[in-house]
């Protein structure tokens, strides 16, 4: 059967992002926000977007319900709370968590709704380059345990994005995107103490990041977000301390759960929690370098690396 009708609950910027792709690729959207200008704003720009009404059977239509929410808890408050909308969901209708939620919680919460006659799916982000998302060219990691269901939400997975990974049973995606993060994280830390300590010895941090994407230690932080948002101080990512925080809590369940011991989450946490200090609880993960700078006892040159330090020098 085809999708015709996707619901879409969470519209902040990773979910207006993503949902974007939906109507542009003639998908008919239902779309629910906690902010209701949000809503609207995002109905506004579409013909074939509807705004979701109030109730559990805002959704009774759709074949395919998305969630992009900041956690699983949420997801479950959402989906089988006392409001929540599988109690409208016609039987057979696939719910798809993009959220960075724990594989455990969504295996969990996939067990209840299968009791109801719904399918869970689990389908979290990840990118190349900031602003992917924006254009349909994100990864999704994708957690199904049945390829009936994967083969369904297909389509519609890929109206979003241009890479689409089926990495297992339902968890698997959440499991493989918190990796991901934890990954990401690891290489936050390195780098920032390589700007503060470089520029400690004379190194110029804008020069170091257009060498660093020309060598073995580029990463997503080099070559995007410290590059774009961190050194030009613009702080605006629109990716959350706190979201990356919770995502590295994640990982430490997930190598407890699998009796893995390593001391890194417990070091990853200790210095991002120590950069919250001070910040606003919405602050942009990129704001952590403040806190390298304070105790450094500097403050990094401002600047847009751009590749124009060593392209001079090209042969």
């Amino acid at each position: 059967m085809s999708v015709k009708t996707v619901g879409y609950i969470g519209l902040g910027k990773a979910g207006a992002s993503m949902a974007s792709n939906l109507p542009r690729s003639g998908f008919n959207c239902v779309v629910r926000d906690a902010d209701p200008a949000r809503e609207k704003e995002f109905a506004s720009k579409y013909e074939n977007v509807t705004i979701a009404e109030a109730g559990p059977n805002a959704f009774k239509d759709c074949d395919v319900v998305i969630t992009m929410l900041p956690q699983g808890k949420v997801v479950r408050e959402v989906v089988l709370g006392e409001n929540g909308i599988a109690k409208g969901l016609k039987k057979g209708c696939i719910i798809v968590d993009t959220s960075s939620s724990s594989p455990y919680d969504t295996q969990s919460l996939g067990k209840d709704l299968a009791d109801l006659g719904l399918v869970l799916v689990d389908a979290p982000v990840t990118q190349r380059r900031l602003h992917d998302t924006d254009i349909g060219e994100a990864t999704l990691m994708v957690g199904s345990d049945t390829q009936e269901a994967f083969d369904r939400v297909l389509p519609v997975l890929q109206a979003m994005a241009k890479w689409v990974f089926h990495m297992g049973k339902l968890g698997a995606g959440h499991a493989m995107k918190t990796l991901n993060n934890y990954t990401s994280a690891g290489s936050i830390i390195a780098l920032s103490d390589a700007l503060v300590a470089g520029q400690k010895y004379g190194l110029d941090p804008v020069q170091m990041i257009d060498v660093l994407n020309v060598g073995t230690g580029r990463n997503f932080s080099t070559s995007d977000s410290y590059a774009t948002d961190a050194l030009p101080k613009k702080y605006a990512t629109g990716y959350q301390l706190a979201l990356l925080v919770k995502d590295i809590g994640i990982s430490k369940e997930l190598f407890e759960k699998v009796n893995f011991d390593t001391d890194m989450p417990d070091l990853i946490l200790k210095y991002f929690k120590e950069a919250q200090e001070g910040l606003e609880p919405t602050a942009d993960h990129t704001e952590l370098l403040k806190s390298w700078e304070k105790r450094a006892g500097l403050s990094l040159k401002v600047g847009t690396p751009d590749g124009s330090t060593v392209t001079a020098l090209k042969k």
